[in-house]
């Protein structure tokens, strides 16, 4: 059966939709896989959305600018569609699901015995409107209602595509986005996941700041800069990092003012060696050691992050398509999976994952 994953990501660039034929157990067959970036005038849209949810964080009435950004959003993610369709040579009406993650703009993980709370932008109705296609939509919600994290969801594509390219366990697969995690394919295939720390997010934010650069390319600025190890103390000392897993972040839980008075270099590199040493704790308390790391999302670009990361956790992290992986498009690929597995009524989340009590299902369905 033919499905399209759809994801938007925290660093607002884009729409990344890919096709895949999966039954949410095996992979088929990789159909055409793109990005649609964002117009300037709708990331700027997205970007006052983030801003208000950050003020906002669920008390009172929602901001003005999120109706905005969800009709953006939807817009977008329909354009994605089609053009991913065209590149097929099908129509969005021969889709058999449509799997939308839709835009995180707050995550607050459970605290304190209250139940975690999450909101990502999107009209799964409208979008299956638009495009004549049923849609899978909403995949956090009902795992924090359980008491989940609501993340990550991944690691179950993880796995499948270990199973898929035949490679050994135990595995981990380190997905770096705004926020990093991780995910452990134990010996006997179980899964372990959980965000490790900040991913590209603070770096990004730091280089845009100071540049006017979207992001650190290649790790350019990084790899000239000296890490102030006081200011990397002061963000390692973050909670986050004393518990056990599974656990998760939003973007924003960390901040870029530990490197307020470096220069560019020097803040990029103490940023850089921030998320590599969050990875290496993070791989510390996983139940065991995998031989190597398969590395995905934006950060496998970033040469210097990669090499900081492979000295910080003393295994080789190497990138996704190393393994014959599509680096950039894992994640749209992930919800084409978790759209299958919610159609079929399959777990999409596990104790080990996210922390619910039992492996269950989620996601809701619309349209068709």
């Amino acid at each position: 059966m033919k499905w399209i994953g759809l994801m938007s990501g925290t660093s607002l660039d884009g729409v990344d939709a890919a096709i895949l034929e999966t039954d949410g157990e095996t992979i088929a067959r990789f159909g055409p896989g793109l990005e649609t970036p964002f117009a300037p005038d709708e990331r700027a849209v997205l970007k006052r959305a983030v801003a208000a949810a950050l003020a906002w964080r669920f008390e009172g009435p929602e901001p003005d600018v999120f109706a905005e950004a969800e009709a953006v959003l939807t817009a977008a993610h329909a354009r994605a569609v089609e053009a991913v369709c065209a590149a097929a040579g099908i129509a969005p009406q021969a889709l058999d699901l449509i799997g939308f993650h839709g835009q995180t703009v707050v995550h607050e993980p459970p605290a304190s015995g209250r139940p975690g709370r999450t909101l990502q932008l999107g009209d799964g109705a409208g979008l299956a409107a638009r495009l004549g296609a049923p849609v899978a939509f909403d995949f956090r919600t009902a795992d924090m209602a359980a008491g989940g994290q609501g993340a990550p969801l991944a690691p179950v594509y993880h796995r499948l595509l270990a199973d898929w390219a035949g490679l050994e366990r135990p595995l981990g697969v380190l997905n770096i986005g705004g926020v990093a995690n991780i995910t452990l394919i134990g010996s006997d295939g179980s899964l372990t996941a959980f965000d490790t720390g900040p991913g590209n997010g603070l770096i990004d934010a730091w280089v845009e700041e100071r540049t006017g650069a979207p992001m650190d390319a290649g790790g350019a600025l990084a790899a000239r800069g000296k890490v102030l190890e006081a200011g990397l103390a002061e963000l390692l000392a973050h909670p986050h990092f004393a518990l056990d897993g599974p656990k998760s972040l939003d973007r924003w839980d960390f901040s870029i003012d530990a490197a307020r008075n470096l220069t560019v270099e020097d803040g990029a590199a103490t940023l850089a060696q921030f998320t590599a040493a969050s990875v290496g704790l993070g791989l510390a308390r996983l139940p065991e050691r995998p031989r190597r790391l398969i590395v995905c999302g934006g950060g496998r670009k970033n040469a210097d992050l990669i090499t900081r990361i492979s000295a910080a956790c003393g295994v080789p992290a190497v990138p996704a398509e190393a393994v014959g992986w599509r680096g950039d498009l894992i994640e749209a690929e992930a919800f084409a999976v978790l759209a299958a597995r919610t159609a079929r009524g399959l777990p999409i989340s596990w104790p080990g994952t996210t922390g619910v009590k039992a492996a269950m299902s989620g996601g809701r369905l619309v349209g068709g």
